[in-house]
């Protein structure tokens, strides 16, 4: 065969005539160059039909990557990297009777439920009525037994009850799908910093004064197993959102938020609800081998129909994880998302009254879902997948407050906060300060200021003009 004869049968070949051999979609029948083509002649049909899929793109960073590798090869060569490509992208894939299907348990364990059985009431060594119950000695208390917001303690559902709780904190020590792997330290980490339920300056509203508040404790998890211990945390949050207290859940990596949404919404399924996901990474990518981690949380949520992709509202995206595709799966799925893109091309301000309006609009109590990440990390160091670039302290907590005051909120969680992390305690503190925003936002609902961005002006103006 002439050159001139193999440069026009590849180029028809790569115009069109070839077919797709694997059984992956294609998402794309790419035309090659003539560059390209002139060194594709030792090829098969197979072979060149997989360069014009997307497969590639699983083991060569770009397109034009893989073109300039088969530009700078000989025939000879091309033949070879192509054949080793290919063998790389099938080495991807699961394979029946080599690979495990899934991850053994023992079942004759005698203490296999041993991290989730609750204590029976007849083994405390004193019984008591059930609510909340008061583990602080001092009336201004800056030491002992540290408690969120320096609040009682509530143990049982009942506790709850009897208390007429509108606020249960309780605390998810997981950290088996997280960036840096420390989330299991974060609750006990802001227990111990006093910067949640203190008085809002902003809005004079004391939340530790107005709401009646709670810690719940932990939620136990398995540490050897994410899947094991979900089904057990959306069993204790649904337990707390059937009281009709707010869940405030402090994790904990983002896999939890599949189990939180999941449990908020399952407490009234005939009302809908508004998740507002603040965070630099969109947790929504479907390949992951593990069903459920942090990166796919949110593709969980939507994919299954737990909440509508309209239902859902994201702020702060700026993370590598999401490529062009991603973005495209969102707007597929009507979700609504806010990145640093457009932080940057329309202004803060914009953005945040276009985030409420269409929070307002929904007409549903609001899920407000934290990751420490939205922060820029000179303010979050301590997030477990920090991201350059992000929202300021002083940009997130208006949004947070104004949020919580002008809809009614179902529930809220703060995601991903790595202690080790957090060299200087401005993390911790910032962690805190941000639900503070968010206790200060009910506060003010529940005390009838429902005034649009209202401040108090006596904070806003000294009156000395």
């Amino acid at each position: 065969m002439s050159p001139s004869t193999k440069r026009q049968f590849w180029s028809a070949l790569a115009l069109g005539l070839a077919v797709a051999v694997h059984a992956t979609p294609v998402l794309a029948q790419a035309r090659l160059p003539g560059a390209v083509v002139d060194k594709l002649y030792l090829l098969t049909e197979e072979q060149i039909s997989f360069l014009r899929t997307d497969e590639p793109l699983r083991v060569i960073p770009s397109r034009e990557k893989l073109y300039q590798d088969i530009e700078r090869r000989t025939p000879e060569q091309v033949a070879q990297y192509v054949s080793d490509m290919i063998d790389a992208v099938e080495a991807h894939a699961y394979r029946p009777g080599i690979d495990m299907a899934s991850i053994p348990l023992n079942p004759e364990a005698s203490r296999f439920n041993s991290f989730k059985v609750v204590q029976p009431e007849i083994l405390k060594e004193r019984l008591r009525d059930p609510g909340p119950v008061n583990v602080h000695r001092y009336i201004n208390q800056w030491a002992g037994i540290p408690t969120f917001a320096g609040a009682p303690v509530a143990v049982t559902p009942e506790d709850l009850i009897a208390g007429n709780v509108e606020v249960a904190f309780a605390g998810i020590p997981q950290s088996m799908s997280s960036g840096s792997r420390d989330g299991r330290n974060a609750p006990n980490v802001l227990r111990g910093m006093h910067v949640t339920g203190n008085l809002d300056v902003y809005a004079m509203v004391d939340p530790g004064a107005v709401l009646n508040i709670v810690d719940y404790g932990d939620i136990a998890v398995d540490r050897m197993s994410l899947e094991r211990g979900l089904d057990h945390v959306y069993d204790m949050v649904l337990e707390m959102a059937n009281t009709g207290a707010t869940p405030f859940l402090i994790g904990g990596d983002n896999s939890l938020m599949y189990p939180n949404v999941k449990a908020v919404q399952a407490s009234d399924p005939d009302q809908g609800l508004t998740v507002i996901h603040l965070g630099a990474n969109y947790n929504a990518e479907p390949t992951r081998a593990h069903t459920i981690s942090d990166r796919d949380a949110v593709y969980r949520l939507v994919s299954e129909g737990v909440i509508a992709g309209s239902d859902l509202i994201q702020i702060g995206l700026r993370g590598a994880q999401a490529t062009r595709e991603s973005f495209v799966w969102l707007r597929d799925n009507d979700v609504r998302y806010h990145t640093m893109a457009s932080v940057e091309v329309n202004g803060w301000s914009d953005v945040m009254e276009t985030v409420l309006e269409e929070a307002a609009d929904a007409g549903n109590p609001l899920y407000i879902s934290l990751d420490v990440s939205v922060l820029d990390p000179v303010e979050m160091t301590a997030a477990g997948r920090a991201v350059p670039g992000g929202l300021t302290i002083r940009e997130v907590t208006p949004l947070l407050r104004r949020l919580c005051a002008e809809n009614a909120v179902a529930g809220v969680e703060l995601m991903d906060f790595a202690p080790m992390l957090d060299l200087s305690y401005v993390s911790a503190m910032n962690a805190n300060y941000m639900l503070n925003a968010c206790l200060s936002g009910i506060a003010m609902r529940k005390v009838g200021i429902t005034e649009e961005n209202y401040l108090d002006p006596t904070v806003v103006d000294h009156g000395q003009n």
